[in-house]
């Protein structure tokens, strides 16, 4: 529940009925957000479309000092489902509308002044991961397993990671996992500093809430002030987003991406063309 600062009577913001997000007040002035879709919590345009826009609300509610973001079940959220990415391929005002969200999802995530802790209980991948990664500190279980997969599908590596993991890691390792899609485990994520911590599978969400808690009883202003500075080093990278975006939202139109999703969907390697004009 969160309270006015003032008079401390209960106030709570109104937020959307979302259809795969459930949100929850598991401590005073911290708000938990939990990706719920199916087993694996696969992305579909909605769930994109809503992880874009919750952070400028969030940013407004004076009832929020720290937020927890966090997957129902065993996964965080294991990408895009193939539904999605076959609009993509094929609607060409679908695949506008997904690079507006992509966009938004990370300009607003990167303005919004609440901390933002993520708790990364299984697969991270896709615009899943993007919101995990871009979490201001994230705590990883250890049979966490993250995988930007874009260029699996036949398509550049868009979203966040062109922006971020160089400054996360290196530029050696992002060049490494980003151009292979080779998955990450919890524990080698915080070795290579993707993750602010990688602990035992029944400590991540307690382990976040605790850090939570201790941000959301801090000073406010203090607090935001200090985050909105350190993400100018992300925003210094946004020509690089926004190259990565426009390339992986192209690369959707080739027959790299056809190849690649029907790949996917047939269990099997996939067979692209070794020659490019690129």
């Amino acid at each position: 529940m969160a309270y006015d600062r003032h008079s401390r009577v209960p106030i709570r913001m109104t937020y959307p009925e979302y259809e795969s997000l459930k949100l929850a007040w598991p401590a005073e002035r911290v708000l938990s957000i939990t990706l719920a879709r199916g087993k694996m919590n696969a992305m579909d345009f909605q769930l994109h479309h809503d992880l874009a826009h919750i952070w400028s609300l969030i940013d407004k509610d004076p009832g929020v000092n720290a937020v927890i973001v966090t997957g129902e079940g065993r996964a965080f959220s294991a990408g895009g489902d193939f539904d999605m990415i076959e609009d993509i391929i094929t609607d060409h005002d679908f695949r506008c509308k997904m690079w507006k969200d992509a966009r938004t999802m990370i300009d607003s995530m990167l303005n919004c002044s609440k901390p933002i802790i993520s708790a990364i209980n299984g697969a991270a991948a896709g615009g899943g991961l993007a919101v995990a990664l871009l979490a201001d500190i994230s705590v990883a279980a250890q049979s966490a397993k993250l995988v930007d997969g874009h260029t699996v599908l036949g398509v550049a590596a868009d979203d966040h990671a062109v922006a971020i993991w160089p400054l996360l890691t290196s530029m050696a390792k992002a060049k490494y996992y980003l151009m292979t899609s080779e998955p990450i485990s919890g524990s080698e994520a915080e070795r290579i500093g993707l993750v602010s911590f990688c602990v035992p599978d029944e400590e991540c969400y307690p382990r976040a809430l605790g850090i939570a808690e201790r941000l959301a009883k801090g000073p406010p202003a203090a607090v935001r002030w200090t985050k909105l500075s350190l993400n100018n080093w992300m925003k210094a990278a946004w020509p690089a987003f926004e190259a990565s975006l426009a390339f992986g939202i192209l690369g959707f139109t080739s027959p790299e991406a056809r190849e690649g999703l029907d790949a996917l969907k047939e269990r099997r390697a996939p067979n692209f063309n070794p020659q490019s004009f690129v």
